[in-house]
């Protein structure tokens, strides 16, 4: 089985808390709404290794750099063109996850997949934010 590192995407020295990027987040609201609205899960660090496949560019390996329930982002080396219907082969601690996504963004390499998922996928990946949300409270309670 593959290494899977999780580290909550909001850690911080003093502000780890939820919350406090919820409000963060709200405060953004009246700066650029259409941001806040795409956003309406918490985003967590997932660092583990990820394979897309695209039909214009065959088999793509790279590596993930956040998830949420509704997408996942990715560093990859090869362009793949925006609102692309890909296959995303990855694993999560709940089980492995083979689903379909949207190319939604690029930045660089940095790309951002919309979930079109099974409802097996969906609860694999729900499961596993729910954890991270867990530890990330707890680690607000220290």
């Amino acid at each position: 089985m593959k290494s899977v590192t999780l580290k909550p995407f909001y850690a911080g020295a003093d502000k780890g808390c939820i919350a406090e990027k919820m409000e963060s987040q709200n405060h953004l609201a009246g700066l650029a709404p259409e941001i806040v609205e795409k956003r309406r899960q918490p985003r967590f660090n997932l660092k583990t290794s990820i394979s897309v496949t695209s039909r214009s560019c065959g088999l793509i390996r790279g590596e993930t750099v956040d998830i949420s329930e509704s997408g996942i982002s990715a560093i990859l080396r090869i362009e793949v063109p925006l609102e692309e219907l890909v296959e995303l082969e990855f694993t999560l601690p709940f089980g492995e996850v083979v689903t379909y996504a949207m190319v939604r963004q690029r930045r660089a390499f940095r790309y951002g997949f919309q979930f079109v998922q099974s409802a097996m996928e969906k609860e694999i990946i729900r499961a596993t934010c729910r954890q991270l949300a867990v530890e990330e409270s707890l680690r607000c309670e220290r």
